[in-house]
């Protein structure tokens, strides 16, 4: 059983490359009593990854979601588009251990993953270790708050 998100639904989204591990982990989530924010893609035709990556950054920004699992093929364009959002903080994973420092070191509140490079169980491993655990706040809070500053805005101490 997975621990409950924090404070809200789970949104999940991806394109035509990842829309059966889409299906599988959003099922999965429903089927462990999470709420799921499905936003697409529904099928295997064809679609462009930057669109479905910024629904699910306005869901997180919006507070309509609490988290969000971004995939595609590989996982880099999704999570590459996922990032413009400021208020989002999504890392590329795929194991439990870098799922697990994405959430204690940098308050990651969106995971993506790339269908083609991880199987079903280890999709799985990511997303329960992500949901269960707590950002360590502490020194990572000075940190993880320079994220969401725009880089032109100030030089580095």
């Amino acid at each position: 059983m997975l621990e409950p998100a924090p404070s809200g639904p789970i949104a999940i989204a991806s394109d035509h490359a990842a829309v059966a591990l889409k299906t599988l982990l959003a099922d999965w989530l429903r089927s462990e009593g999470h709420e799921v924010i499905d936003l697409g893609t529904a099928t295997e035709a064809s679609v462009d990854y930057p669109d479905f990556g910024y629904r699910l950054a306005r869901a997180i920004a919006a507070g309509d979601a609490a988290r969000g699992i971004a995939l595609c093929g590989s996982g880099i364009g999704i999570s590459i588009a996922v990032n413009r959002e400021p208020a989002c903080r999504c890392a590329l994973v795929s194991e439990p251990l870098s799922a697990r420092l994405a959430r204690e070191h940098n308050d990651a509140n969106v995971i993506a993953l790339g269908a083609r490079l991880i199987g079903p169980d280890m999709a799985k491993a990511c997303v329960a270790t992500f949901l269960s655990t707590d950002f360590l706040g502490d020194r990572h809070v000075r940190r993880v708050s320079k994220l969401s500053t725009p880089i032109l805005a100030k030089e580095p101490a």
